[in-house]
């Protein structure tokens, strides 16, 4: 979870999270040395006084900075498309969720062996424990086990929403009529809490998601328990 004094990413807790931020701080580095560079040529031009009054064309130097950013794209464009594949890989999900978005809450349904439905709400500020975490906490967590592959189906019952998951690098609109998909995998237990990214109306930012990553025995015992009830 982001706290107040954080101004870069969320810990990665996710396999593709990881890669995000390996791509972020390797694009900033390009883009450090790049700013670097420029700011130099900039800085000498302005306290260089020599004039060249008959230069009319530099063939090399027009070469030489044409090729130059072009490789640098290649540098930056590379691991970005094979980020982009890898982002949406599925393959071989141990377990499905599918979500619904409504204004504003989210519906939850396991039904891969088991069918399990409910809905997770926002808890008011006044009814929250001392160690809740305001506008963020939700009545019913949404329980799954860590280290398996879960394949995600989202869509939604009413208007546009996003079911975003910052630390697990997920971030997937809710279209109504339409089923969108995304895969993730998480790395350790833990909460991880995300809220709906789209603009979808009066209570949008009372929407809140709250993933609880737990063991595989923990996760088929709150199933059964679940069921029971």
């Amino acid at each position: 979870m982001a706290t107040w004094n954080q101004l870069g990413l969320q810990d990665g807790a996710s396999p593709l999270m990881e890669q995000l931020i390996f791509f972020h701080d390797h694009t900033i580095m390009v883009i450090i040395m790049v700013t670097t560079l420029v700011g130099y040529i900039m800085t000498s031009l302005l306290f260089n006084k020599f004039l060249n009054r008959f230069l009319l064309e530099g063939q090399v130097i027009e070469v030489v900075w044409t090729l130059v950013p072009a490789v640098i794209l290649i540098f930056i464009a590379m691991p970005s498309l094979q980020l982009l594949y890898l982002l949406d890989e599925v393959s071989e999900p141990i377990l499905t969720l599918k979500t619904v978005g409504h204004q504003w809450y989210w519906t939850y349904e396991y039904s891969d062996f088991i069918n399990v439905e409910f809905d997770s709400y926002m808890i008011p500020t006044q009814e929250l424990a001392d160690n809740g975490f305001r506008l963020l906490d939700v009545d019913n967590r949404t329980v799954l086990p860590m280290n398996t592959q879960i394949c995600m189906l989202i869509t939604a019952a009413d208007v546009l929403h996003s079911w975003t998951i910052p630390s697990l690098g997920v971030k997937v609109d809710a279209v109504p009529g339409r089923l969108n998909q995304t895969s993730f995998m998480m790395s350790w237990p833990g909460l991880y809490f995300g809220q709906c990214s789209e603009i979808c109306g009066a209570n949008h930012s009372f929407m809140p998601i709250v993933i609880e990553s737990v063991s595989t025995n923990q996760f088929i015992n709150w199933m059964y328990k679940m069921s029971e009830e």
